[in-house]
C-alpha cells in the first residue's frame, strides 16, 4: 500500500473537521470495499477518518411498522435480530448470508449504502423496500440516492446516519453467489407493501442498482413467480465479466426474481 494517515473520530462534527482538512479523505467503517480498493491502488486518500467510534450510529429501532437501522449497524447485528426477523425476514435473511463471518463482523449497513458496490446485497433491498437514506444533511429516497455503478448522490464530506423503511407485508431475495467471494454476481430483492411491489436488482446491472419495471408491472397484477414466465431481461445493459456474460447474468435476474417471489409468497 501507500502513505495515509488515520484518524479516529469522535463524533460526527469531529469528522467533518477532519474531512475538511484533508487533501483527500476518505470516510471507513468496515472498509470492506475501500481497503480492498486501496489494496489495488484503486482509491488513494491521503486521509482515513474512522468512524466506528461515534456514538449513536449503531443499532436497529423498530416501531410498529417502521424501521430504522444505523449506519454503523454491522451484518452480524443484523443477522442476529429477532426483531428485524419478525420485521423483514427476508433483510435478515440478506444479513446472515453476506461474505463470510469476518465481512458480516466488519462490514456495516452505512458503507454498503455509501459505496454503492454493485456486488453488495443491501442496495436492492433499501430499493425494494422504498427506504429513505438518512444524512448528515438530508434524507432522500433510494430511488434518487443510488446513481451509478460505485455513484450516489451524497456529497463531498455528507455521511449516511441511518436507514429507514415501512415495512412491506411480503417481501423475498435471492442471490447468485460467487462462489469465491460469496458475494451477489446477481440478487433480487422483491417487496410487496401498501405503495405496491417493487422489484431491485443487484450485481448484474452496468449502471449498479437497479429496478425491474416490467416485473413489477406483473406481480402486481398475480404476486406469483407464474407471473413471470415468459419475461425475458435484455443483457445490452448487463455487466459481463471474468465471472459470468452479460447474457448469463440477464437470464439470473429472471431465475432468482422467480425464486425471490416464491419464497416471499409463502413465508
Amino acid at each position: 500500500m501507500y502513505q495515509t494517515t488515520y484518524h479516529r473520530a469522535s463524533s460526527l462534527e469531529d469528522a467533518a473537521k477532519l474531512h475538511a482538512g484533508g487533501d483527500d479523505p476518505k470516510f471507513v467503517a468496515g472498509g470492506m470495499t475501500l481497503i480492498p480498493a486501496m489494496k489495488t491502488r484503486l482509491s488513494a486518500p491521503s486521509d482515513l477518518i474512522d468512524l466506528r467510534h461515534i456514538d449513536g450510529m449503531k443499532g436497529i429501532r423498530i416501531s410498529g411498522q417502521q424501521v430504522e437501522i444505523g449506519a454503523l449497524t454491522t451484518h452480524a447485528d443484523l443477522a442476529q435480530s429477532k426483531e428485524l426477523e419478525k420485521a423483514c425476514h427476508s433483510l435478515h435473511y440478506m444479513a446472515n448470508h453476506v461474505g463470510d463471518p469476518l465481512v458480516r463482523h466488519l462490514g456495516t449497513m452505512g458503507g454498503c449504502v455509501a459505496n454503492n458496490d454493485p456486488a453488495q446485497d443491501y442496495p436492492a433491498a433499501l430499493l425494494a423496500l422504498d427506504a429513505t437514506i438518512i444524512t448528515t444533511s438530508r434524507e432522500m429516497k433510494a430511488d434518487d440516492f443510488f446513481t451509478g455503478l460505485f455513484e450516489t448522490a451524497l456529497e463531498e464530506g455528507e455521511i449516511v446516519k441511518a436507514v429507514r423503511f415501512t415495512a412491506p407485508d411480503q417481501c423475498g431475495y435471492e442471490k447468485f453467489r460467487n462462489p469465491a467471494s460469496r458475494y451477489a454476481m446477481t440478487g433480487v430483492f422483491v417487496a410487496k407493501g401498501a405503495g405496491g411491489v417493487r422489484v431491485a436488482v443487484t450485481g448484474a446491472g452496468d449502471n449498479g442498482v437497479y429496478r425491474e419495471t416490467e416485473m413489477e408491472e406483473k406481480l402486481a397484477a398475480n404476486f406469483s413467480a407464474d407471473a413471470l414466465e415468459g419475461v425475458t431481461v435484455s443483457p445490452s445493459n448487463m455487466m459481463s465479466d471474468i465471472h459470468a456474460s452479460a447474457e448469463y447474468r440477464a437470464n439470473l435476474v429472471v431465475v432468482m426474481a422467480k425464486r425471490a417471489v416464491a419464497k416471499a409468497a409463502g413465508h
